[in-house]
């Protein structure tokens, strides 16, 4: 008789995307996962396989969880203004019980150039990401917010090399009084 899980999945997907986030996929050992997600070893291989494929999950589980809270704070802004506000106020302070930084552009820093997995993960979820700025920006364009003069991909491309920069330098010992300062020159390129 096969026995039944003693744990709830998505619960240790957590709890292994926020060791792999905070020290990277190299730096984290299978002890550490097995001893931070509070399951036996065996359970880990049966239920994700190896650290490499549980890795991939804690990337996808990080992009689900992330593209949710981005798109709940976009759908509740008044403005497009309000909504890249929101954005980048998320970039910068995220959750407050989060890592600082973004597991994706720390996987994509750490691995990419030498695992096509993270690296097809990682794109994904930037064009995804360009994609939700480019419809901001041509929501703040149709209202007379944000400047006509540049084409709504471009803008977008651009945003988001602020946004990765951002997610990047919350990792740092940058002040936040800085980051917010990077954010409201951007507003006002889009502005002008």
């Amino acid at each position: 008789m096969a026995r039944s899980k003693e744990f709830e999945e998505k619960e240790v997907l957590d709890k292994a995307m926020r060791l792999f986030w905070e020290q990277g996929y190299e730096k984290t050992s299978m002890t550490e996962l097995v001893e931070h997600m509070g399951i036996h070893r065996r359970s880990l291989y049966d239920t994700f396989g190896d650290k490499h494929n549980l890795f991939l999950k804690a990337m996808d589980r990080f992009d689900d969880k992330i593209s949710a809270a981005l798109a709940g704070g976009v759908k509740g802004s008044k403005t497009a203004s309000e909504a890249l506000q929101f954005i980048f106020g998320f970039m910068i302070d995220g959750d407050e019980d989060s890592p600082a930084g973004c597991l994706m552009v720390n996987s994509a820093v750490e691995l990419a150039a030498r695992d096509v997995e993270v690296d097809n993960k990682s794109t994904k979820s930037f064009t995804t990401a360009e994609h939700l700025l480019r419809e901001i920006i041509l929501w703040g364009q149709r209202d007379g917010e944000f400047t006509s003069t540049y084409d709504a991909e471009e803008l977008a491309e651009y945003l988001h090399n602020v946004w990765i920069g951002l997610r990047v330098m919350a990792r740092t010992s940058a002040s936040k009084e800085k980051l917010h300062r990077i954010t409201h020159m951007s507003m006002k390129l889009l502005e002008e």
